[in-house]
C-alpha cells in the first residue's frame, strides 16, 4: 500500500510541476490597435479588457496603439520576437498579416471577423457580436422616437457591424411595425473618419431620424457632434445610441444609450486555454447571459420604458426571444428594405 501511495504521490506531483512550468511560459501576451486605446469604443475596449485579463490571469499585457489600417507586419513580427506567446490582433484588417507572422514566428494569434480561421495551437477568432444588445436598442429607439423614423450610421460594414445593424432594425421593428428605418455608410473601412460621421448623421436627421444608432470608431464622435448640433424635422432634440464604449463622460445630454461590450471574458478565456492547451479548439463570443454584452441606462430613458426594454432582455436569457445574428451585409440591406 504504501509503494502504491508514493506512486499516487509522484504521479500527481509530476503532473502538477508540468502544469505549473507549461502555465509559466506565459509572461505576456500583446495587442494591436488600429487607433488610440482611449476612443471610449472598439480601441479602448480591446486595451482595456486585455489589461484587465492580464490582471486576473498574472499575465502582462503589452498594447501597441494607434497603428492605423496599413500594415503591421513589422509590429507583429517585433512583439513576436519580444517572446510574446499570444498576438490579439484587434481589428480586421490585420486578419492576413497576423496569421502570417504567426505561422512564421510560431506565436498564436487572435483575430477578429474570421470564425473559419481557427486552427489548433495557432489561430483563435473573437468575432465579438453584440446584436442581442442591439436588438434591445432597437426596441429603445422606437419607444422614444417622436418622428417615427430612425437612423442607422456605420463607419463601414464589418461582420460584427452588420449583425448589430440587422438585431437593431429587428428591434424596431418588433416594437412598433410602422417605424421607418434609414441606413446609411461613410465609406467601405471609415472607422476614423470624424467629418464624414458628421456629415451622414445629419443626412439622415434631415430624413426625418430623431434618433441615432451609431456604429464607428472615432467617427462616432462626428455622430454625436450632429445629434448635439442638428434639431430633428419636428423642431425636437436628437438622440444617439452608441455602441462598444460608454460615453457619458462626454456627453452634453444627447447620448440615449450605448450597447456595451465587455472584451474582458474573452481575452481571459484565451490565456486559460494556453494554459490548459486547449488554444485554437474553439471561437470566442460575447452575450447578454454573461453580462458581457449590456445596453447602458442614462437619465435620458424614463423608468418605465427601462424597466420593460429589460423586461425584453428578461425574455431573451430565458430563450423565450430568440436574434439569430445577420453578419454579412446584403442581408443588413435586404432586411432594411423589406422592414420599410
Amino acid at each position: 500500500m504504501k509503494s502504491i501511495k508514493s506512486a499516487y504521490i509522484a504521479i500527481f506531483t509530476a503532473t502538477m510541476l508540468s502544469n505549473a512550468a507549461y502555465a509559466a511560459d506565459i509572461k505576456s501576451i500583446a495587442i494591436l490597435t488600429p487607433e488610440q486605446g482611449t476612443d471610449f469604443g472598439w480601441n479602448q475596449q480591446g486595451v482595456d479588457g486585455a489589461k484587465a485579463a492580464g490582471k486576473a490571469t498574472g499575465v502582462e499585457v503589452i498594447t501597441a496603439e494607434n497603428l492605423g489600417y496599413g500594415d503591421v507586419r513589422p509590429t507583429l513580427r517585433e512583439l513576436a520576437e519580444d517572446g510574446n506567446t499570444l498576438l490579439i490582433a484587434h481589428a480586421s484588417g490585420y486578419n492576413t498579416a497576423a496569421p502570417e507572422i504567426g505561422a512564421e514566428a510560431k506565436v498564436k494569434v487572435a483575430i477578429v471577423d474570421s470564425p473559419a480561421a481557427l486552427k489548433k495551437d495557432a489561430i483563435v477568432d473573437y468575432t465579438a457580436s453584440g446584436h442581442s444588445g442591439a436588438y434591445l436598442a432597437g426596441h429603445l429607439a422606437a419607444k422614444m422616437s417622436r418622428t417615427g423614423t430612425v437612423g442607422i450610421v456605420v463607419s463601414g460594414e464589418p461582420p460584427s457591424w452588420n449583425a448589430q445593424s440587422a438585431a437593431f432594425a429587428e428591434g424596431v421593428k418588433a416594437e412598433k411595425p410602422s417605424m421607418t428605418i434609414r441606413y446609411a455608410v461613410i465609406g467601405p473601412a471609415a472607422y476614423s473618419d470624424a467629418a464624414g460621421g458628421k456629415r451622414v448623421t445629419e443626412s439622415l436627421i434631415a430624413a426625418g431620424a430623431d434618433i441615432i444608432f451609431g456604429q464607428g470608431n472615432g467617427s462616432s464622435f462626428g455622430m454625436l457632434q450632429a445629434v448635439e448640433t442638428t434639431k430633428a424635422t419636428d423642431g425636437g432634440k436628437v438622440f444617439f445610441i452608441d455602441v462598444i464604449g460608454d460615453k457619458t463622460s462626454i456627453d452634453k445630454g444627447f447620448l440615449l444609450s450605448s450597447v456595451l461590450w465587455n472584451l474582458t471574458p474573452v481575452y481571459t478565456a484565451m490565456i486559460e486555454d494556453i494554459k490548459a492547451d486547449k488554444f485554437g479548439t474553439r471561437n470566442y463570443g460575447i452575450s447578454l447571459a454573461d453580462g458581457s454584452v449590456s445596453l447602458l441606462k442614462t437619465k435620458q430613458i424614463p423608468d418605465d420604458v427601462w424597466k420593460s426594454v429589460m423586461d425584453i432582455r428578461d425574455k431573451m436569457i430565458k430563450g423565450e426571444i430568440k436574434v439569430e445574428p445577420k453578419f454579412d451585409a446584403p442581408s443588413v440591406h435586404s432586411l432594411v428594405s423589406q422592414l420599410n
